[in-house]
């Protein structure tokens, strides 16, 4: 069984495997995918270009690219946002597009001290591929030999449906944290008559992060700024906990994260490079596979690229909650 066949036998069999999103390791480089309260948190309009290709062998990976542009209304404590995204499985067995709107909130909770609410909405097309899908009943347990028949009923090889999520960000100071919620409708993702069951999962994310400044090294008396950072994930029972510290010294940037399934086994050790201007930055990272899987994934890439356009104001907003990029 080659692995389109493996991929499409875990997909369609009820109750074997449920739905996950793609995920990026820069994090905080795709701010609206990530918390849609990002929307609106850089003094400049900013559009953010991201590719990651993930498992790469011969050709056959999964492979995601998205983009994406927000933007603060200064006079109304609001921001807006819109991203789309495209995600590939190998062979093409499922392909998923979306687009969605992001609205968020600015509120002021003291002199140093901001919280911002966000919602998003958008749409979902899934496409399927059912080509050489084999089935465990077509499959002789003696012999190995395939009878190829149709066992199951696909109510079409698409689905579209609409998906929603809220999210919060607070800071205080260089001290940032937040939380988002993905997938609140929970929708029905199946293309086989009669399954309820595979309903895509909610999913939660928190984090937090701080900033460090005034930090220098030896005789070279050179100003880093550290950020340590924290990320937790939860979809169905998918648990995740990323642990990670960037260092930045003027423009350029580096810095690594953890990543750990809870419940399964370490998943990966992921270094990120990045060269950051005040109207453009670029992050490449690189996902070291930690688990068994290594002997199939050769690691995962990503690229991320931020504009920012238009010119700051002569006066500087102060009553914002404005993120730096990471």
């Amino acid at each position: 069984m080659n692995l389109k066949q493996l991929s499409l036998l875990l997909l369609f069999i009820p109750g074997m495997l449920f739905a996950q999103d793609p995920g990026y390791s820069q994090f905080f480089a795709n701010p609206l995918y990530l918390n849609p309260a990002f929307a609106g948190t850089t003094e400049l309009p900013r559009t953010v270009v991201n590719y990651r290709n993930q498992w790469p062998q011969k050709g056959n990976s999964f492979t995601t690219y998205s983009l994406s542009y927000d933007f603060i209304l200064k006079q109304h404590n609001a921001g807006f946002g819109l991203q789309v995204y495209h995600d590939r499985e190998p062979n093409n067995i499922v392909n998923t597009n979306s687009a969605s709107v992001a609205y968020s909130y600015h509120l002021q909770l003291g002199i140093e001290s901001f919280m911002t609410l966000g919602i998003n909405g958008g749409f979902v097309l899934k496409q399927f591929d059912t080509n050489g899908l084999i089935f465990p009943s077509e499959i002789d347990q003696l012999t190995g030999n395939i009878t190829y028949g149709d066992p199951i009923s696909y109510t079409d090889e698409s689905r579209i449906y609409p998906d929603f999520a809220v999210g919060a960000l607070g800071q205080h100071r260089s001290f940032f944290w937040g939380a988002s919620v993905h997938h609140l409708n929970q929708p029905n993702e199946s293309i086989t008559e009669g399954d309820q069951k595979n309903k895509l999962p909610m999913k939660v994310t928190l984090h937090a992060g701080a900033r460090t400044h005034k930090l220098h090294h030896g005789l070279l008396s050179r100003e880093f700024t550290l950020s340590p950072n924290i990320l937790y994930q939860q979809q169905g029972s998918f648990k995740q906990l990323n642990v990670g510290i960037y260092m930045i010294e003027r423009s350029f940037m580096f810095g690594g994260w953890f990543r750990n399934n809870i419940d399964s086994r370490p998943d990966a050790f992921i270094v990120l490079l990045g060269l950051a201007r005040e109207k453009f930055q670029f992050g490449y990272s690189f996902d070291y596979t930690l688990s068994k899987l290594s002997n199939y994934s050769y690691g995962s890439h990503e690229i991320s690229l931020t504009f920012f356009i238009g010119n700051k104001t002569k006066v500087p907003i102060r009553n914002k909650l404005l993120v730096p990029m990471i």
